[in-house]
């Protein structure tokens, strides 16, 4: 009988060996296909390296040229020319170009900057049909955009800055339900902005800067997770955008034509940190409330018609950076606030009717007639309200007068503009830094997945990017009673999506220090480890830093285990519940199923994964999943995977005896006992295992797990025997302890079945 067993566990070793004996190399066709575009694109000198002997998937990742491959196919393709590169010869062919680029079904990441490319954007780019992020601006792209777009419906973030892109925005935008950041920014965009922008709910970035749209901006109040909007020099207006998004950081509204005063709304946006409505035509009363908001740290309303009374003793945000009140109709003292730490920020406010300063102020009377001219009351302690009559009068006179007014003012502007303006500073183009190469040396041999993880876990659904909105929505926007555990860089939830399944998000706080390349080719690995003896990733979320688009957090969505720890079932008991002794060695035969895959199912292996007790949760059936293995975000380790064997051999350890094992001290009591135990006759001392399965165990089958446990524990670690080893072991104690019993790590269902529990994470 030993025998057979030497011969099955001997088969299984080659069956494992043969699963990792392939290395992995983009096919022939992608390859060629790399090498046309190369053509095509004439040559650049970035890509001056690429030859027919060239191994795609192993180049060394630069800022100007990346490819990534997963198995044998491209998923990221990033081109970056020189800035200012010219367009490319008359004889280009767009429509060539893009038959070429579709020969790339499995690209994700599209990046295509400064190549010079023209023509009109094919419609043909809907058979990208996995894009996520899609790039190609600073080229000479012209025409409209074409419908085609909102068929990509993976897309997160499309860029297409610096073209020469012409006629409307497509109305199908909307269909991009994923879509985060859309930016346009420098280009000829021309025409009302769609209304379906207001049914993007995941869009956080709006950049359509530096175009001629005109009209109305569309009623966005419903897009809740706006974070940055950009509108400067277009023709929208007279009102003012409708927010709703009370995340928003970014407003750049800087010369159009917006005539309406601000929202009182804008006082609530507590993260609002660039507020920039310069150069329009706002009336009213300016908000002196905005230079207090907790964030702000630009303010600029340079070249409006704002009145109000300053006064010194109004409070300033600590933040403010940059406060431009040039050109308005305000009156009072300025505040002392910004007169006296102009040390520490730039302040410009000529062209007022402010006393006390210096000579580039208006007299008051000045600001209270051109106030009068557009139909402004302006601010006076004495005066009483006008009538009704007399408001519509001077209304109507201010619209007589506004004509000229303009003009008047334009020209003064003209000649004063360079004294005492303040240049603001451009903003950002849009980068999509989560979409950067990747040149970490464990990421890119951590290329493919064994035939092993064919085993892999049954019913669990398809891995897909979910929405912050969905995340949100799971958590009831991280309520508190959501929460499981927290730590320093991380924090766990749990949730329920709307089809009613229930899940565990993890959650990620990226540094800015943290590069892309340190957790994307892991994601992509995460979404495909799929095990019986593995919590499954059902799907990941990215949220962003709005000043760069770097990434700031990272949700990892995982299946749900309701039965909770192995440890409840163990040494917590909770309502006086345990697991038999058949229970338990099948659970400990799953977790090291878990651990064999870890090692041989994943190409390097996964190897130090710190495992404890509280990490093996049990699902519906009682079967053991491993929650916790070591695919780190913010670090990477290799190592030889005899910590795990130890690790192990602690669980094997409580499960035997019943009590926390929380340390070295109690294993190193625990162990001289289990040795003393199997070197006599008898399988168990008193005061060694666990009373809640005396009597149900067989000695053969006990000592069995009691041997393996010690020689796991041992202190050498080549010592320890193989994860091959132990597993063999448990499922020789599972069948002499029950022949019928199943050793595919899953429990049997006797009648002493305990009830279910709710699951905890410790």
């Amino acid at each position: 009988m030993i025998a057979s067993f030497s011969h099955a566990r001997l088969l299984l070793l080659l069956m494992f060996a043969s699963s990792i004996c392939y290395s992995e190399q983009l096919s022939s066709s992608q390859a060629q296909t790399l090498q046309r575009i190369q053509v095509l694109l004439n040559f650049p000198s970035v890509l001056s390296s690429w030859n027919n002997n060239t191994d795609f998937c192993n180049i060394e990742p630069t800022p100007a040229v990346t490819v990534i491959c997963y198995e044998d196919s491209l998923t990221q393709l990033h081109i970056i020319g020189e800035r200012g590169a010219p367009p490319l010869p008359r004889n280009f062919s767009i429509e060539s170009f893009f038959t070429t680029l579709v020969r790339l079904p499995s690209i994700k990441v599209l990046t295509l900057v400064s190549l010079g490319m023209r023509g009109q954007l094919p419609s043909k780019i809907s058979r990208l049909e996995s894009l996520e992020i899609l790039n190609i601006s600073s080229n000479f792209f012209h025409g409209a955009i074409p419908q085609e777009v909102s068929l990509l419906r993976n897309l997160r973030t499309l860029i297409l800055d610096e073209n020469l892109f012409q006629d409307r925005l497509p109305d199908g935008l909307n269909k991009l339900s994923l879509l985060a950041v859309l930016s346009i920014r420098k280009n000829k965009l021309n025409g009302s902005l769609p209304e379906s922008l207001g049914n993007l709910e995941n869009l956080r970035v709006l950049d359509l800067s530096h175009n001629r749209l005109a009209g109305e901006v569309p009623d966005i109040s419903s897009l809740r997770n706006l974070q940055v909007l950009e509108l400067e020099d277009n023709l929208l207006g007279p009102q003012f955008p409708k927010i709703g998004s009370n995340k928003i950081i970014t407003l750049i509204l800087r010369k159009n034509k917006f005539i309406s005063g601000i929202p009182e709304k804008v006082n609530s946006f507590s993260h609002l940190q660039r507020l920039d409505i310069s150069f329009n035509r706002f009336i009213g009363r300016f908000q002196s409330s905005l230079l207090s908001l907790p964030s702000i740290t630009y303010l600029n309303i340079e070249g409006n018609k704002f009145t109000g009374m300053l006064s010194e003793n109004m409070s300033c945000s600590s933040q403010l950076e940059l406060v431009d009140l040039t050109g308005n109709l305000l009156t009072g003292r300025l505040p002392s606030c910004l007169h006296y730490e102009a040390r520490t920020r730039i302040v410009s406010y000529a062209r007022n009717c402010l006393v006390g300063e210096d000579k580039s102020q208006h007299p008051v009377s000045f600001c209270r007639n051109e106030a009068l001219a557009v139909g402004i009351v302006p601010d006076h302690p004495k005066s009483k309200q006008p009538s009704k009559t007399a408001l519509a009068l001077s209304i109507s006179a201010g619209i007589v007068g506004v004509t000229v007014l303009v003009v008047i003012v334009f020209l003064t502007l003209r000649r004063v503009r360079s004294k005492g303006m303040v240049k603001s500073p451009s903003t950002r183009l849009i980068q999509e830094n989560a979409s950067v190469g990747y040149t970490s040396k464990f990421l890119q041999d951590a290329r493919y997945i064994t035939q092993a993880m064919k085993l892999g876990a049954l019913g669990v659904p398809a891995y897909r990017n979910f929405s912050l909105k969905d995340i949100e929505d799971a958590t009831n926007n991280f309520d508190t009673s959501t929460l499981l555990n927290e730590g320093s860089y991380s924090q766990m939830y749990r949730g329920e999506l709307r089809d009613g399944s229930h899940i565990a998000i993890r959650c990620h706080n990226m540094s800015r220090r943290d590069k892309s390349q340190s957790y994307m080719n892991h994601i992509e690995i995460l979404s495909k480890l799929r095990h019986q003896h593995l919590v499954s990733a059902l799907g990941h979320c990215f949220d962003y830093h709005l000043d760069d688009s770097s990434v700031s957090r990272i949700f990892l969505v995982f299946e749900y285990a309701p039965n909770g720890t192995l440890r409840d079932w163990i040494s917590e008991r909770r309502d006086n519940q345990s697991l038999t002794w058949s229970q338990r060695i099948a659970a400990a035969i799953g977790v090291a199923k878990g651990i064999q895959f870890l090692h041989a199912g994943i190409v390097p292996g996964v190897f130090s994964n710190k495992l404890k007790i509280t990490d093996v949760l049990l699902d519906l059936n009682l079967v053991a999943k491993i929650s916790s293995h070591n695919l780190p975000l913010l670090k990477e380790y290799m190592g030889k995977g005899k910590s795990d064997i130890y690790d192990l051999g602690v669980i094997l350890l409580e499960i035997i005896v019943g009590k926390h094992i929380n340390g070295n001290g109690e294993v190193d009591i625990f162990r001289p006992q289990l040795e003393a135990s199997t070197a006599a006759d008898i399988a168990a001392p008193n005061g060694v295992v666990d009373p809640a399965v005396q009597d149900l165990y067989t000695d053969e089958s006990l000592k069995t797990v009691m041997q393996i446990c010690s020689r796991c524990l041992h202190k050498d670690p080549a010592e320890r025997p193989s994860i091959e080893d132990v597993l063999w072991n448990l499922q020789f104690a599972a069948q002499i302890q029950d022949p019928s019993q199943s050793i595919e790590g899953s429990p049997a269902s006797p009648s002493t079945q305990p009830p279910r529990l709710q699951m905890t994470i410790k």
